[in-house]
């Protein structure tokens, strides 16, 4: 049987870096009015917004990082 202590004590920052350096999160928000797509790093902050997922996908592709939609 594993021992899972070490991930029970994990803290939160660092399990939300856990692949944060290749992954970047998708999801639809609201900015100004308009339901756009918003582009997030592991740790939750917003790092761009596009006008629609396919556009969302292709930015965070074209900087060498992996989308996962999350809705």
């Amino acid at each position: 049987m594993h021992n899972l202590d070490p991930l029970r004590q994990i803290t939160p920052e660092a399990l939300a870096m856990l692949g944060a350096p290749d992954t970047a999160y998708v999801r639809p928000v609201v900015a100004n009015g308009q339901r756009v797509y918003g582009i997030f790093g592991a740790d939750g902050s917003q790092m761009a917004v596009a006008p629609n997922r396919d556009v969302a996908f292709a930015v965070v592709r074209q900087n060498g990082m992996d989308p996962v939609s999350v809705h």
